[in-house]
C-alpha cells in the first residue's frame, strides 16, 4: 500500500515556473519533497530551523533548483547552511540543480564510489530521444517530455568535485546516512539508508509513481530507464533486506511499510514495466 499521511504533508508553489512540491515530514529531520517530475530528500539533526545544518540527497533537473532552494526555505533552513549534497545517481534529474545550490561553495558532494566516473563524465547511461520518440504515444509520455525539457532534461551535467562514500559506512552529516550500492538504473546507482529514521532513500531503484505509469505503490521504472535490467531486478533484493520501514524515492510518495514487502511488490510489476 501507499501510505500518502506519513506525515502532514504540504503543498508549495515555488517561483520556479510551473513547478509545485509537496513536502513530507517523515520524522522531525526527515523531509521528502516530491516534485512534479523528480524528488528529493532534506536531512537535519532534529527538527528544521534557522542556522541548523543540512544535508540534501538529490537536487531535481536543473530548473528545479529554485524549487529546492524554495522546499528548504520553507522549513526555515538557508543555503549557506548546507552541509553536503548525497546523490542517488548522475542522471539530469538527479543532479541538475546541484551547481546552482552549491553555487562555487565548498559543498561536498558525494555519490556511492561506483558512481563517481558517473558524476565526473567520465561514462554516460542516459535515456535520450531515440529511446523517447518510438514512444511518444504512451500514456502520459507527451506532456512529461515537455516538462523536462523546459526544465534542462536535455543538459548533461558534471560534478568534476563529486566524490565517492565507501559502501555500508555512515556519513557525520545532518541525517547520518549509509551509503548502499544498490546497481542496475546506473551502474552504481546508490540509495541512503537512514538506520536512525528507519528509512532508505531509493532513488530510481524503487519508485512509487512517475508520470509514465498509470500505477501509484512501488513499482520499477520503464525499462528504457534502466541500463541494466537484470542488476536492477537484483537490486530489489538489497532493498528489502535493508530493514527500512519507510521509502523515500526518486519518484513518487514515501511509502511506509516492511522494505521486503515493497520490494516484492515492485519486482511484480516489472513484468508489465520492463
Amino acid at each position: 500500500m501507499v501510505n500518502r499521511t506519513v506525515g502532514a504533508r504540504r503543498t508549495v508553489t515555488s517561483d520556479a515556473p510551473m513547478i509545485s512540491t509537496v513536502t513530507t515530514p517523515v520524522t522531525s529531520g526527515v523531509h521528502h519533497v516530491e516534485g512534479q517530475a523528480a524528488g528529493w530528500t532534506i536531512l537535519t539533526d532534529g527538527a528544521p530551523r534557522r542556522g541548523a545544518a543540512w544535508t540534501l540527497v538529490d537536487a531535481g533537473y536543473p530548473g528545479y533548483a529554485a524549487a529546492v532552494r524554495g522546499s528548504a526555505e520553507a522549513l526555515g533552513l538557508r543555503l549557506a547552511d548546507l552541509a553536503a549534497v548525497l546523490v542517488t545517481h548522475g542522471h539530469v534529474d538527479h543532479v541538475g540543480g546541484v551547481a546552482e545550490l552549491v553555487g562555487g561553495r565548498d559543498v561536498p558532494v558525494l555519490t556511492g564510489e561506483a558512481e563517481v566516473a558517473h558524476l565526473h563524465g567520465e561514462v554516460t547511461e542516459n535515456t535520450g530521444p531515440r529511446d523517447l520518440l518510438p514512444r511518444l504515444h504512451r500514456h502520459g509520455m507527451l506532456p512529461w517530455v515537455v516538462h523536462v525539457s523546459r526544465h534542462g532534461a536535455t543538459a548533461h551535467p558534471r560534478l568534476p568535485a563529486a566524490g565517492g562514500a565507501p559502501d555500508g559506512v555512515p556519513l557525520d552529516l545532518p541525517g547520518r546516512p549509509v551509503p548502499l550500492t544498490t546497481p542496475g538504473h546506473t551502474s552504481g546507482h546508490t540509495c541512503w539508508h537512514l538506520p536512525d529514521a528507519g528509512a532508505l532513500i531509493t532513488g530510481d531503484a524503487l519508485v512509487t509513481g512517475h508520470a509514465l505509469s498509470r500505477d501509484t505503490g512501488p513499482q520499477v521504472l520503464p525499462g528504457f530507464f534502466h541500463a541494466d535490467r537484470a542488476g536492477m531486478l537484483a537490486s530489489l533484493d538489497l532493498i528489502g533486506d535493508s530493514g527500512a520501514g519507510t521509502l523515500l524515492p526518486g519518484h513518487g510518495a514515501p511509502w511506509h511499510g516492511p522494505a521486503a514487502e515493497a520490494a516484492e511488490q515492485a519486482a511484480r510489476t516489472a513484468q508489465s514495466h520492463l
